[in-house]
C-alpha cells in the first residue's frame, strides 16, 4: 500500500474514480492529497511570494471541498496553476514527496475499457512516482481486491512489479498471478522464416515454467501482442501491476510502447511502477525535469 498519495481532481467522473482507487490503495496510516490544477503559469510560483488569481483559487477550493465531502475521505487539499493538468500534477506529486499519483479516465468504452483524455495522457508522461489509473465508473463499483496480476518478463522492472504485487496481495489477502506475453524475435522474419509453430509453443511453455518457479504465483503465458494480451488478462483482475524502464510510464513496459497502449486498453485499475518509483525503493536519486515549487495549503 502507499502512504503518500496525490490524486488529480477535476470535478468530473474521472476525478471521482481516481479518489475511489486512491482510498483502496492507501495504507492505514497514509495521507491522501486531493489536487486541482487550473490554467496558470508555473513560473509565478518559483519565487518566495505566491500570487494566485482569487477567482481560480476560490473555485479550486470549492471543487476540492466538494470532492472530499462526496468521497467521505480525510484528505488534504491543494491547488495550483500550470500550463497543463499533467505538468501541474507532476509538480504537486514531486513537491509533496508522493509515492503514488492517481488519475482517472474520461469515459467508459467498449467492454469497460479505460479511455484516456489528453489530461490523463499528460499526467502519465514522466511521472515522478508510481502512477495508478482508475477505469471509468470505478467509483460506482470499486469491488474487492480478490486477484492481483503482474506483467512479468524476467526483467528488473518486472521483478520490481512482482515484489510490489506480492506485498499488496499479502495485505489484501488476494490471489496473485503473473502473465508473460512472448513474441517471436524480429530476425525470425528476415529472409526465410523457420517453422515457428513448435518454437512458439516452446517459448510459451518456458515462460509459464519460469513463472511457476517463482513460487506462490499462478502462471499465465501466451503468444501475441503484449498490450492486447495484457488487456484481455486484466479483465479477470482487480488490479494489474506493470513496471517501466523509463521515468514515465509512456516509456517501455514489458515490450516497446506497451504501457502507452495498455493505459488505454486495461479493463481494471492499472498500477505502473516507473523508474522513479524503483529508484525510491532502492533509495536512489531519481531524475526529474520538473521544477520544485512551493504549493498552496
Amino acid at each position: 500500500m502507499f502512504t503518500n498519495i496525490v490524486v488529480g481532481v477535476d470535478g468530473r467522473q474521472g476525478g471521482r474514480d481516481a479518489v475511489a482507487l486512491a482510498k483502496r490503495l492507501l495504507a492505514p496510516d497514509g495521507t491522501i492529497t486531493l489536487t486541482h490544477v487550473y490554467p496558470g503559469d508555473l513560473s509565478r510560483f518559483r519565487g518566495s511570494s505566491l500570487d494566485f488569481d482569487g477567482t481560480e483559487r476560490q473555485e479550486s477550493l470549492e471543487l476540492l471541498q466538494e470532492a472530499r465531502d462526496d468521497a467521505a475521505v480525510a484528505a488534504k487539499l491543494q491547488y495550483l496553476g500550470a500550463p497543463s493538468p499533467g505538468q501541474g500534477l507532476h509538480v504537486a506529486a514531486e513537491a509533496a514527496g508522493a509515492d503514488l499519483l492517481v488519475v482517472g479516465s474520461t469515459r467508459r468504452g467498449l467492454v469497460g475499457r479505460v479511455l484516456l483524455g489528453a489530461d490523463t495522457r499528460a499526467a502519465l508522461n514522466g511521472a515522478p512516482c508510481a502512477i495508478a489509473i482508475s477505469p471509468a465508473g470505478y467509483a460506482e463499483e470499486p469491488g474487492l481486491m480478490r486477484e492481483i496480476g503482474v506483467g512479468y518478463d524476467g526483467s528488473p522492472e518486472s521483478e520490481h512489479a512482482l515484489r510490489e504485487a506480492r506485498d499488496l496481495a499479502a495485505q489484501y489477502e488476494a490471489r496473485l498471478s503473473a502473465f508473460d506475453v512472448v513474441s517471436m524475435p524480429s530476425y525470425y522474419f528476415a529472409g526465410r522464416t523457420p517453422a515457428v509453430d513448435e518454437s512458439i509453443e516452446d517459448m510459451v511453455k518456458e515462460a509459464r515454467e519460469r513463472i511457476s518457479a517463482l513460487g506462490s504465483v499462478e502462471p499465465h503465458a501466451v503468444y501475441g501482442r503484449p498490450a492486447e494480451e495484457l488487456a484481455i488478462y486484466s479483465a479477470s483482475l482487480d488490479l494489474l501491476i506493470v513496471g517501466s524502464r523509463d521515468y514515465g510510464p509512456l516509456g517501455r513496459v514489458v515490450h516497446g510502447s506497451t504501457s502507452h497502449q495498455l493505459a488505454r486498453l486495461a479493463r481494471c485499475p492499472l498500477l505502473v511502477l516507473t523508474r522513479a518509483a524503483r529508484a525510491a525503493e532502492r533509495k536512489e536519486p531519481a531524475q526529474s525535469n520538473e521544477p520544485s515549487i512551493p504549493l498552496p495549503a
